[in-house]
């Protein structure tokens, strides 16, 4: 038996489930059952990892990765947290012995599977509020890096944009109509909700990035066009019979071709640098459509620093080219004609958790 000398797990009572197993949070979401145990490797864990393990009612999340880095003010543990789902942090060392669909056992000795007990830690709201306050403090000085990445990466890109991205195997016609492109970021499922009347009444092209896909299907909506390296939509996203059109790097390579060949697919490889959400307004821009509505989109420092990118230097140029035809539907959920409604059904645990937010970030001030 493998027993820590510093165990610091502060569990008032044993926590019992069936681990689930994937470096990738998207991944593990797509298919995780509920009262599961989380185990995952996620630094600075954002609050659309945590809304999708509280949605699937995870028992507890283990996190090879720093749950928080103090680089980035996530309040995505915090959420876990308010919703009574305790984070347990381990060196990344163990991750091997934590076997997908293998029973642990979490209490105050640690983790245990079988006759090994795995030393971990928990993750506290104190824990959250220091590390959030450093990334706070240190505002400027991120700012500063991710600036000079973004423009050194700009610089290098600049083809991205010279050069019109069109595609002549495209099925899908985009000239002159809107196009509607949804990317899982920051609130998109309430900002697509929002969108139902434009939707009725436009027509546009509905095009999903990797799971912006689900997202639209959700909702109702039959996606015309995916596109992305195919690593966090669904099996069913894909098979609904909308046009694939893989992302590859510039050297051709496509890694979510292996996937799409399994499922017995066909799509378009497309090889272009930036992000696939770059190369999605690219496509929409260069196929004249006339306009070009986004959904989720990234567009400031802390939603890059999220996905471990440390610049925008292909969203910036982007941005650049399309800016005339671009309408950025990001939070349009809370000014929309329905916000009312949307407030009111708010949960519980949203407005509690709002509450204990303020009350922490007074401290910090």
């Amino acid at each position: 038996m493998v027993v820590s000398k510093s165990i610091q797990v502060a569990a008032s009572q044993t926590i019992k489930g069936i681990a689930r197993v994937h470096y990738s949070t998207k991944r593990l979401l797509s298919d995780i059952e509920p009262d599961c145990i989380a185990v995952l490797c996620h630094h600075d864990l954002d609050d659309l990892a945590a809304e999708g393990l509280i949605a699937a009612k995870v028992v507890a999340v283990i996190n090879t990765g720093q749950t928080m880095t103090g680089t980035i003010p996530v309040t995505g543990p915090l959420l876990l947290l308010e919703n009574q789902i305790p984070i347990f942090e381990i060196e990344p060392a163990w991750l091997p012995l934590l076997k997908d669909h293998a029973p642990l056992v979490i209490n105050e000795e640690g983790i245990e599977i079988g006759e090994t007990i795995i030393p971990c830690s928990s993750f506290t709201k104190d824990k959250w509020l220091a590390l959030y306050s450093h990334a706070h403090d240190s505002y400027n000085e991120r700012l500063l890096d991710f600036i000079s990445n973004t423009l050194d990466y700009a610089n290098r890109e600049k083809d991205l944009v010279l050069k019109p991205l069109y595609c002549p195997e495209l099925q899908v016609c985009l000239e002159g109509r809107h196009a509607l492109v949804v990317i899982r970021g920051k609130g998109f499922k309430q900002d697509l909700a929002a969108l139902h009347q434009y939707i009725r009444c436009y027509k546009p092209v509905l095009i999903g990035v990797d799971g912006g896909a689900d997202a639209l299907l959700e909702q109702g909506y039959m996606p015309d066009l995916i596109i992305g390296d195919m690593d966090s939509v669904t099996n069913q996203a894909l098979q609904c019979g909308a046009e694939l059109l893989v992302h590859a790097y510039t050297n051709g390579y496509a890694p979510g071709l292996d996937r799409l060949e399994q499922l017995g697919l066909n799509a378009i490889r497309l090889s272009a640098c930036g992000t696939s959400e770059d190369i999605a307004l690219l496509l929409a821009y260069d196929h004249q459509c006339e306009r070009i509505v986004t959904v989720g989109a990234h567009s400031h420092m802390f939603d890059f620093l999220e996905k471990g990118r440390k610049g925008m230097g292909s969203t910036v140029l982007v941005r650049m080219k399309i800016g005339s035809k671009l309408t950025d539907a990001k939070g349009i959920a809370l000014l929309y004609g329905s916000a009312k409604r949307n407030f009111a059904s708010e949960s519980r645990w949203k407005l509690a958790f709002k509450d204990t937010l303020k009350k922490l970030i007074i401290r910090i001030k």
